[in-house]
Parts: structure tokens; sequence; C-alpha cells
């Protein structure tokens, strides 16, 4: 419902004054005493030095005689309202049987005395009068009864504009630190059916000692909220109609549907299943019955959307594609494969008794953050892996505090997913001497282990370092804190994650010394055959022989690529009648190429425009146009490049070349291909 033009006054911290100078007058004195923030707005307006105590008398010699506001609020405050004053007083008077004389003069001296008290004060010194405990406290019954009488006609007039709400209490005793009974009910009862009013409402005691029952109201439409979804669309769209609390629903299921496949969409939805006391946002344990409502009802809508999409693919006949493609793999997601080897040498280093840091280093897209995330199936179950991407929160911290409580943060999610419960470290704890309350509370991380191992693994450390250089951490602070964690605690392991190393950044090889790199490349080609030819459990896509070799050569075993030409193979096999759907050929390999390409660009744009500099460009096309599988000689290319060999040596440590005999060729040829 929409209001139609309210009262001027009406849930305004700034109200205007009646015209008429004897009820504007009476107005000032009601402002005065019950409403201090009306008085001070009002003052502004005439002029902003009332508010900064200077006198009317002053004001007016200082040559704002022709601010007729300022006039009329001299009148008020030095006639009228010492007049009204006085003239109760002596109604009073006659009222109690004194004597006419009596009653005239204590007028007389009373208006005398007014004028006096204005002259010496200019009545604009104080800001508002502050009520004593008492009177709150007297009152508080009959604004009570008050209050409820309105919430009831309200009810009546089904909340038709204007609303009465703006007679409560609330909106004209600004004092009144006594929690208004009903308040919450009545501001949502007017929310749900007069929306215009509902908002100037909650904006108005948003900024009062009743601002509890704006929280109060938010927090029961927020629930209704989550308790009205019906389906996977109402679910999906429920966090963006949120008001007070903060969730990460909408986040989670976006990325759930942006998995390309049914199949990688059916994983990430019972992921969020089985964390959805997570991602619904909290509000105390006084709504947990409500919470438990809403996620059983959230359960079983899920469920059975993913038992829809199961149905789909299964009335379609479609290849449900199980390919991540520019995501992480997660634990949960049963295609990573492989990496033995890297487990057991990262195994073999956390037993070194020196301790020594560790690099995962890896070109980009090779697989690092997925093993990261599912380092734990590799290593021995007393070794507990705290995962902690530096690409995130940690790094965007604005200071040492914010960096420190992410990173706790981080650590402690990462642990609860291994089944181990941390102790919580509260920002406000750290903000007076951030480090020493972080090694206080690894302390406790700690006792919390018994006898596990910590193994930290900060991916994209990069990022870290570029924080740094922007001034944002101290340098000595922060890889300090790493140094000593290294050194002075045994049950922590640090394992770094990027594609640089150590000695491109000089200021972390002075802090970690001995660090000890693990090279993550390409998959062993049984690896890559079973990434393509058994991904996942009863995957229903089959390859010709000659298939698969064409996929391994086109890709060199790059678990990135393997997966992106894989999942257009299936996209292109969809598109085929059924009866040559489930068997992939050395044609169908080819045409997924292009697409791929395509797909993929914004990988193979990564290298050019990120990784190469211009000469670089220069050399991969020139090695491009020579055709798949060529070398071209060392000579041949100083020939055409002088001067190159930095660039040279630059395309090898990114791994996109490789040397051959006395030449160069490309590593692998689906990144050859774009090069042309």
């Amino acid at each position: 419902m929409t209001s139609p033009q309210l009262p001027r006054n009406a849930y305004t911290n700034a109200p205007q004054q009646h015209p008429n100078l004897i009820l504007g007058s009476l107005q000032l004195v009601f402002w005065l005493f019950f409403r201090p923030t009306a008085w001070r707005n009002h003052l502004e307006r005439i002029d902003l030095n009332l508010e900064s105590n200077s006198s009317l008398s002053i004001l007016l010699r200082q040559g704002r005689w022709r601010n007729l506001a300022l006039w009329r609020f001299f009148i008020q405050a030095y006639f009228i309202l010492p007049i009204l004053a006085n003239f109760l007083l002596g109604l009073v008077l006659w009222v109690l049987g004194e004597p006419i004389a009596n009653i005239a003069f204590c007028v007389g001296l009373g208006v005398v005395v007014g004028v006096v008290i204005a002259v010496r004060f200019s009545m604009v010194r104080s800001v508002g009068i502050t009520t004593n405990s008492w009177w709150t406290v007297l009152v508080f019954p009959f604004f009570t009864v008050w209050n409820y009488l309105l919430y009831r006609l309200d009810k009546i007039r089904n909340a038709k504009s204007p609303c009465l709400f703006r007679y409560h209490s609330a909106f004209w005793n600004e004092l009144q630190y006594l929690h208004l009974r009903g308040l919450d009910k009545y501001l949502l009862f007017v929310i749900e059916h007069n929306t215009v009013e509902g908002e100037l409402a909650l904006g108005y005691l948003s900024i009062t000692p009743q601002n509890w029952a704006v929280q109060a109201a938010q927090i029961e439409l927020d629930l209704r909220s989550l308790e009205g979804c019906k389906n996977m669309k109402d679910i999906r769209q429920v966090n963006r109609n949120l008001i007070f609390g903060e969730s990460l629903i909408s986040q989670f299921l976006d990325d759930a549907f942006n998995h390309t496949g049914i199949h990688n969409q059916r994983i990430a939805l019972r992921v969020f299943v089985e964390h959805l006391d997570e991602y619904l946002p909290s509000f105390g344990e006084q709504y947990d019955f409500r919470f438990r409502s809403i996620a059983k009802s959230w359960r079983e809508i899920i469920l059975n959307y993913v038992e829809e999409l199961a149905k789909i693919t299964e009335l379609r006949q479609e290849i449900d594609s199980p390919y991540i493609i520019g995501v992480p793999l997660t634990e949960e997601q049963k295609i990573f494969t492989g990496r033995d080897d890297i487990g057991l040498r990262i195994e073999q280093l956390l037993r070194d008794r020196r301790r020594p840091p560790l690099l995962l280093y890896g070109q980009r897209r090779m697989g690092k953050t997925s093993l990261l995330n599912n380092i734990g199936k590799l290593l021995p179950s007393n070794i507990i892996p705290m995962f902690v991407d530096l690409q995130g929160a940690p790094s965007s911290a604005s200071d040492h505090t914010g960096f420190l409580y992410n990173l706790a943060r981080e650590m402690e999610k990462s642990a609860k997913k291994q089944g181990l419960t941390l102790p919580s470290l509260a920002r406000e704890v750290l903000q007076s001497d951030p480090f020493t309350y972080f090694y206080e509370w690894l302390d406790k991380v700690e006792q919390a282990l018994e006898q596990n191992t910590v193994l930290l693994a900060l991916d994209e450390f990069e990022v870290l370092d570029n924080a740094i250089s922007k001034g944002r951490f101290d340098e000595q602070d922060v890889l300090g804190m790493l140094r000593h964690l290294i050194q002075h605690r045994p049950r922590f392991k640090v394992l770094l994650a990027g594609s640089h190393t150590i000695e491109e950044y000089q200021r972390w090889a002075s802090y970690l010394i001995n660090v000890q790199v693990v090279h993550i490349s390409y998959l062993k080609e049984a690896e890559a055959r079973k990434l393509i030819e058994r991904p996942v459990k009863d995957f229903t896509l089959r390859y010709e022989p000659n298939a698969v070799e064409r996929v391994l050569q086109l890709t060199r075993c790059h678990p990135f690529l393997v997966q992106l030409l894989c999942a257009e193979i299936i996209v292109l096999k969809n598109e085929q009648d059924p009866s040559i759907r489930r068997l992939a050929t050395l044609a169908d390999v080819e045409a997924a190429i292009p697409e791929a390409l395509q797909s993929g660009g914004f990988f193979f744009a990564d290298i050019q425009n990120n990784q190469i500099d211009a000469n670089g460009q220069a050399i991969l096309r020139f090695i491009a146009a020579q055709g798949e599988g060529a070398i071209v000689s060392r000579q041949t290319l100083l020939q055409q490049f002088p001067d190159a060999d930095i660039t040279f040596n630059l395309l090898l440590q990114r791994e996109l070349i490789e040397e051959v005999d006395d030449g160069y060729g490309f590593q692998v040829e689906l990144i050859r291909r774009w090069f042309v």
C-alpha cells in the first residue's frame, strides 16, 4: 500500500513549527523538554550560530536583524513564552483564592524575571533539557496505555494512511530510554500494511533509543522471508530480500548454478544442503526453533530439485558432464585425480626435523588450489590441513587487526571441515595489540590440536606481497610472524602456494630461509587417461583409443586443458543423435578444439596479457606459425629476435616452450593454436 501526502511533521527529526505564534511557542517548549533533536534542528534552520550558543541580542547586533525567523524566535522567547507562563501562574493563584492584588504583583514580577532570564541566557544556550530518570519511570505506564490504544485503533483502520502510528510516544518523546512495550509489533504491522509510512518510521526509530524495535521488526521480516520459500527460485532470491541478516545463501547457490553440467550442479547443491546451517544467517538462540524448521523445509526443497535434475538428464539421454572449468576442485567433487607423488613429497618434507617452509610452485591453472582443497586425502590423518586463500578476505583487510582476524576465521572454517573445532577469536580482542593476542590464540589452538599437526596452506601468497608493497601491512610484522610460527611452533607447518618462486620475491626469501619447493606440473599420463575416460563413477561416455591419444597430444596432460577439451566434447556429443552420442571419435575431438579455444579464452588471454611481454608474444607467434610439433632452431630465433635470451628463459620458466636439441617448440599444442 502506498501513502498519500503525509502530515508534514510525521516521522521526522526536523519538524516544522506551527505558523501561529502562540501555538508555535508552546511547540518550542514541548521540543525543549521532549524532543531536543527537533529543538536543535529548529535552531539550525533559523541561524547556524544559535546552535553554537550565541546570544539572540548579539546575533541581532551582528546585522542579522533582517532574518525574520530570528525575529520570530526573539518574540516567542522574550515575550510570548514569559507572558504565557505567568498567565498560567496567575490562573493557578486565582483558583487557589489569592487576592487580585497579590496575583497582579506575582504576575508582573514573573514577567520581569522571565524577560531578565531570557536576556541573560538568551534561552538558546541549552539545546535540550534532560528529564530525570524518575520522570521516565513515572510516565511509562501512561505511555504504554496510550500506545496500545493507538495500535488497536490502527488495526481497526487497517493502517489506513496517514496512520495513527505517528502519535506513538516513540516519535515525540525521544528521552524515553525504557523499551516501549509492543513497539516492534506495531512497527511490523505498519510496515506490512503501509509500506511508505513503515519505511519512514524505520528510518526515524533507527537513530533513537528505541532502535531495538527496528532490529526486532527487521529480523521478523527476514525470518518470514526465509520461511516463505516454496521452491528453488525463492531460495535463490531470498538473500537479496533480507534486511537485517547477512548470509552466504545467494553466493553459494549462484556458484552452484554457474557450474557447467547438471552433474556438478547436483554435487554443489548437496554440499549446500550439508552446510546449510552455516549459510543461513544467525539472529540468536531465541530463534533456533524457527531456524530448524526453515532448514528442514529447505533441505526437502533442494533435494527434490536435485532429483528432478537427475530425471531431466535421464529423460533427455544426455551425457552428464562432471568437468569443472575455471574454479578449483573442492573435496566433495570426486573428479579430483592423481597427485599421489606430490602428496608423498609434501608428507616427507613435513616429517623433516628442520621444519622447512614449503612452496607449492606451478603455473596458473595447473591445479594448485585443487590440490590444496584435497590435500587431506593424500596425507596421514594426524596432519590437519588449514587452507587459507590469501586472495580473499585476509589480504583485503585494511590493517593488521583485520588481516589476523580474517586469517584466524579462515583457519577455523577449514579446521571445521576436518572435524576439528578451534577456539574463536573476536576482532575486538585484537584491536589493542593484534599480534600478541593472535599468538595467545595460537596457544589455544595448539591445545585443541592434541597430538595432531597443522599444515597451514596459504594460497596465492603473491597477493599478500602486493598488499605489503602497497603499505597496508608492515613487512617485518607479517612476515616476521610467519617466520616465528615456523621456527617456534613445531605443531604448525607452513606451505605457501603460488605461480612465482620465492627468489622472485626477495623480501620473502630473507624471512623464509631454506624453503623447499614442491613443483606441480602436468598430470601423469595414466592420471590424465583416467580423467578423460573415467572422471567419475558410472560415466556414460566412451572414447575410441585414437580419440584419447589425440586429447593427450593436444593437452600434454595439462589438468585444466584436459577438462576444458573434454567438457566441450560432451557439449558436442549432447547435440548429436542419441544413437551415436555415447562414443567419442577422433573427429569429435578435432571438432571440439575451436570451441575449447573460445570457452577457455580467459586462460589463454591470461598467458598472452599477464605472463609474457610483447617480445615474448612475438616469439610465440613466430614459433606457432611453423605448425604443429615444429621445432625452431635457436639460431633462427636469434636472427629474428636479437638479444632475446632473457625472454627465452622467461618462456621456459612459464612452461610455454621447451628446449629440444638446439631449438625451441611449444610444450602444449592447444596453447600453440591460440597464438596462430
